[in-house]
């Protein structure tokens, strides 16, 4: 999910506990601070930090004059054999090609592991909004193909568009004469790990009291559980366990519906646990809040958006 979306979640967890409601009206805010911080700390750390740490073994760069579907291909191809061959996990990033000053090469690159083989297509040339720039070359594309050395395996998507800013890595991992395809492997480790927010709920609860542990705890593993609706999963025990799950693949995490709806939702159950701790007449219940603020106007947003795309045979 969207950083905003976790920030939403843990602030409306930290809404939860009477105790940070109770320091939020005497003008300490400090616990929601902390609930939105360790909603939104995770993939902070993943995006802003270990990404930048993480070791590579080969990098793929793609020519912004001339691109070559068929050396990219024949690259990828050649890490997962690498990788069987030397018998430890290989370490692949394709770069991102920049053409000019907002515009990009956007290649795909697609594993079909029924087929052997990992196929890549160059082009069309994007702007940094992801619109395809118009020009005489600017939207053909060129495809090839090359035979992979092994059977692969993939914890996410077969396909994957690099195009703007950074690109992606891969780890490829042997696994029993087969080759186990990690999609960007330095997300959702460590820092997704219920272990992890455990030890920094005892930080909390040492620095500033029981209360604020457990906020930091549940923000925290909220941000875990929510992302394990998508599609990568993640590393839930790390350290006691070494490899990330799959996810329960609900949604993917950029869909701007179901990030709107948990926003909403977060925001709700922020207003209910002020409202109810107000010193003023109650003519709310839960269930009306939950009906009239949640479920009618989400399933009408969710209603409005499958006849945008019942009518939008591109949507």
């Amino acid at each position: 999910m969207k950083g905003i979306t976790h920030f939403a979640v843990g602030v409306a967890v930290a809404s939860c506990f009477p105790e940070a409601v109770q320091a939020g009206m005497d003008g300490n805010p400090l616990c929601f601070i902390l609930g939105g911080t360790s909603g939104l700390l995770p993939d902070t750390l993943d995006f802003k930090f270990y990404k930048f740490f993480y070791r590579r073994d080969m990098e793929i760069m793609p020519d912004p004059n001339d691109p070559d579907p068929a050396m990219i291909a024949q690259a990828v191809a050649h890490a997962v054999a690498w990788c069987v061959r030397r018998g430890k996990p290989v370490r692949v990033k394709l770069n991102s090609a920049r053409l000019g000053t907002g515009t990009w090469l956007r290649y795909v690159v697609r594993f079909e592991p029924q087929n052997g083989q990992v196929v890549v297509a160059c082009g069309p040339v994007v702007t940094t909004s992801r619109h395809t720039v118009a020009g005489i070359d600017s939207s053909r594309v060129r495809e090839a193909s090359a035979p992979l050395a092994h059977p692969v395996v993939l914890d996410y998507e077969s396909t994957t568009t690099i195009d703007i800013f950074d690109g992606p890595t891969f780890r490829m991992v042997p696994v029993d004469g087969r080759v186990r395809l990690e999609f960007i492997p330095w997300h959702r480790e460590w820092s997704h790990s219920l272990v992890l927010g455990l030890g920094l709920g005892l930080a909390g609860m040492l620095a500033w009291g029981w209360a604020a542990g457990l906020i930091i705890a549940v923000a925290h593993a909220s941000h875990v559980l929510v992302d394990q609706l998508g599609f990568l999963g993640g590393n839930l025990l790390f350290p006691l366990t070494r490899a990330r799950s799959m996810g329960l693949q609900r949604f993917r995490s950029g869909e701007a519906f179901w990030n709107f709806a948990f926003v909403w939702a977060a925001l709700l159950v922020v207003f209910w646990n002020l409202y109810r701790s107000a010193p003023v007449a109650h003519l709310l219940n839960v269930a009306q809040v939950g009906l009239f603020g949640g479920l009618l106007p989400l399933g009408a947003l969710a209603l409005l958006r499958r006849l945008v795309k019942d009518e939008d045979p591109s949507a």
